[in-house]
């Protein structure tokens, strides 16, 4: 919200600079985003006077002038052939600056000195638009005797201060001129002018002129109407021109631009239309029909349904309520009476119908928000005034107001001692009574029982009570104090933070960046990933309002958003990246939705370069060393889509499904134009918290020797480590320490099919010494176990 300070000052006294008065407003909770002063670029810039001219002596298109600054008299070098002796113009002294960056020194043209610049409407960035009268080439005449040296700025009223103000959607009264100007009253602690408001009827009653009916009270619980007669339009005057275009706002004609200037300052939107063009002099509040057409303002063609309300005569509609009016009932150059309408429509309704129709604007951000259905009558007279007051037309008598559901009066408690033992304060009673009667709320001092103004929805409980006290008494009088009570809890993190906290803590410490991509994603990237059209992940929660077809649901994987990334990165020359993620998928409990869904949360690592498989079992398995999980192992896994079928694993934590790591499928790193050699793990983060541990053990240091044997052996291709080494702890008994895998060899001297594995195995006893009888049998039930059921072949 646009705020310029010269109409809020019509207002309210603001006795502070500019800066000050932003911080204040900002404690006080209407946040200032920024200030902007028209013309800052514009410095020594004056008005003077041509008292000579003659032509250069070296150049055919140069004159050479004598201007009157007021000061003095200055030589003027120019090549302007739109000025005439006796001319006041904007003259940039030397040193001057102007637009752009742009400074202005003595200097010279073809030898004679020229000590400044004469100024056309472009050199102070003005346009043809704010002064009609000024030449398009040539340098600004400003056409009437003017005060010489007097600042440019001030005569062209180019010095505005304008305030932007953010406003949150539960304040709809502070977008408005005159509920910005009441809470800097209250905040500055200064008097708050409301505008006069006198209206002039003149002729019939507008009764006689039109009717209107509401159908949908449900959508619009309140509809005025004024009618003025001998319309004239025509252009506005230029302080309501200025107004405007201060404020953000284009000027159209005058009918429009009052319409635009009371919903500015008044915060209340509204529509004229032109009387003869409504059928049966009817206006009917209804919901449109199904397939109904109606062309807007904006000259397009908008499909309506039976959710959107309409405005509508006895026959068709004429405007989209609180949203645009329509082109069939437009007031033009051949108006000649109009119904000015002032209505208060439901917030969300306005809102979905704008989005149906991909179609905002001033006025139905404001209804949006909710306005002040009492505030419908004030507009419509604030209307009709300007228009007596620009001689626009002529005011009928009376107002046509459908008034059909009024909301109800909200009383809240007023109690300074539970305010004070709240806020810590000691604040007098009579100061919060006066705070409140200044903001306009009724107060009931021998009950001490509050009336919430209609327009302000946001006081609902007296919470909100509170809130006013300490915002306006200004947070920084109130003094910190220490929380009260009979116990104090220490805030720490849950078991389940913390393993996150080391998760990310060994991520990093294994080298890998940590990312983070978005939940939202696109149902084509199933069939990039190769997912089987019946697979469960493509069951997904479909968001209704999505920003496009890419964020059109929840993702079910992460693997998507990993590719993604590794195939940016790739894409850009970086050879080799290491990333991981800790996110969540979201997994419809049933298809259609009707509850929330599952939200897991997963770790997702993505690697490509110089890296391998085993980098990434690695980097798994430090992880869960460093949760102190010991009970899990690495399966194969052929049949999950994503992932190369002959190098994926699935990650088992005591026996459950934990996770999968493995390279990308070919053709999948295809789709997605990532390296071939790309590896993904995926491990669910809740196996990992019910299974970690952040106890610390130790054992204690061995008292008896170890013994160790080494054995290699023939076995078949397809035979696994890990069936080796079950069978291995399976025929050891307690004795075995630990066995080790140090050699995998295939080659000339091995047979076809066959790879030759060497272990190795370290014994141990806790209370004595072995002797080599009972390593040795241990061993023999070892060969044998690996010979009758693996088939392994003990080499020599």
């Amino acid at each position: 919200m646009k705020a310029p300070l010269s109409w809020l000052k019509d207002y309210v006294d603001i006795n502070v600079p500019p800066k000050e008065y932003a911080n204040a407003l900002t404690l006080s909770g209407s946040k200032v985003e920024g200030i902007d002063t028209a013309g800052e670029e514009i410095t020594k810039v004056v008005v003077g006077k041509i008292i000579s001219i003659e032509k250069h002596p070296d150049a055919d298109k140069l004159q050479v002038t004598k201007v009157d600054v007021g000061t003095e008299v200055i030589q003027v070098v120019t090549g302007a052939q739109n000025i005439s002796l006796g001319d006041f113009i904007p003259v940039a002294l030397v040193g001057a600056t102007l637009p752009g960056d742009k400074k202005i020194s003595k200097g010279k043209l073809r030898g004679i000195e020229s000590c400044g610049m004469m100024c056309s409407i472009a050199e102070l960035n003005l346009t043809k638009e704010d002064f009609p009268e000024a030449a398009e080439n040539g340098i600004f005449i400003l056409n009437k005797e003017l005060p010489l040296g007097k600042d440019i700025k001030e005569i062209l009223g180019l010095n505005e201060i304008t305030v932007e103000f953010e406003i949150t959607s539960n304040r709809p009264d502070c977008f408005s001129m005159v509920g910005l100007a009441r809470e800097s009253a209250v905040t500055l602690g200064t008097q708050f002018r409301k505008p006069e408001i006198t209206v002039k009827e003149e002729g019939d009653d507008a009764a006689k002129y039109a009717s209107v009916e509401i159908k949908d009270a449900d959508l619009c619980p309140r509809y005025a109407a004024r009618v003025v007669k001998d319309v004239k339009i025509g252009p506005s005057p230029k302080w309501l021109k200025d107004r405007l275009k201060t404020a953000g706002v284009r000027s159209i004609n005058n009918i429009v631009d009052i319409t635009n200037y009371v919903m500015l300052e008044l915060g209340q939107p509204m529509h004229a239309f032109d009387l003869e063009k409504l059928q049966d002099k009817k206006i009917i509040v209804r919901r449109a029909v199904d397939g109904e057409v109606m062309q807007t303002l904006d000259e397009q063609e908008r499909s309506l349904d039976s959710s959107m309300l309409v405005i509508a005569d006895g026959v068709k509609p004429v405007a989209v309520a609180g949203v645009m009016g329509g082109a069939n009932s437009e007031v033009d150059d051949n108006t000649k009476t109009i119904l000015f309408e002032s209505a208060n429509f439901h917030g969300i309704s306005v809102r979905l119908t704008g989005k149906k129709l991909g179609l905002r604007t001033e006025a139905s951000s404001r209804f949006e928000k909710g306005l002040d259905v009492e505030n419908v009558i004030t507009a419509l007279d604030r209307a009709v005034q300007l228009v007596e007051m620009l001689g626009a037309g002529t005011v009928c008598k009376g107002i046509i107001d459908c008034y059909v559901k009024k909301p109800e009066v909200r009383k809240l408690p007023l109690n300074p001692e539970k305010i004070n033992k709240f806020l810590g304060t000691s604040i007098e009673p009579q100061y919060m009574i006066n705070l409140f009667k200044n903001l306009e709320f009724g107060v009931d001092e021998s009950s001490m029982t509050l009336t919430v103004p209609s327009f302000r929805p946001d006081v609902e409980r007296e919470a909100d009570v509170f809130e006013e006290v300490a915002r306006f008494y200004d947070y920084n009088n109130i003094t910190p104090t220490l929380l009260s009570g009979k116990e104090a809890t220490q805030g720490k993190k849950t078991f389940k933070q913390k393993v996150e906290d080391s998760i990310k803590n060994t991520m990093t410490g294994c080298g890998l960046s940590e990312i983070y991509t978005y939940s939202f994603t696109s149902p084509k990237v199933w069939d990039k990933i190769n997912l089987p059209s019946d697979s469960k992940l493509r069951k997904a929660v479909v968001i209704t309002n999505p920003l496009g077809e890419d964020y059109s649901v929840m993702r079910t994987t992460t693997i998507p958003e990993m590719l993604d990334v590794i195939s940016r990165n790739h894409n850009r020359r970086i050879e080799e990246a290491r990333l991981f993620e800790v996110s969540s998928v979201y997994l419809p409990q049933s298809i259609p939705v009707t509850d929330l869904p599952v939200e897991k949360p997963v770790l997702t690592i993505g690697m490509y370069g110089n890296t391998d498989f085993y980098d990434l079992k690695g980097i798994v398995e430090e992880l869960l060393f460093s949760l102190k999980i010991s009970k899990y192992e690495f399966a194969p896994l052929k049949d999950f889509a994503p992932l190369h079928p002959g190098r994926t694993a699935q990650l088992l934590i005591n026996g459950k499904a934990a996770g999968i790591i493995g390279e990308i499928h070919p053709e999948v790193a295809d789709n997605f134009e990532a390296p071939e050699k790309s590896y993904i793990g995926i491990i669910d983060v809740e196996p990992l918290v019910e299974n970690a541990s952040f106890k610390a053990s130790h054992k204690s240091l061995p008292k008896f020797p170890a013994v160790t044997r080494d054995i290699a052996m023939l076995v078949k291709d397809e035979i696994l480590v890990k069936q080796i080494e079950d069978i291995i702890k399976q025929r050891s008994g307690k004795i075995l320490e630990r066995v080790k895998l140090f050699d995998v060899y295939k080659g000339k001297q091995v047979p076809e099919g066959m790879k030759s594995v060497a272990y190795s195995i370290n014994f141990r006893a806790e209370d004595r010494t072995l002797t080599d009888e009972e390593v040795a049998k241990t061993m023999v039930k070892i060969l044998d176990g690996l010979k009758n059921i693996l088939g392994a072949q003990l080499r020599e």
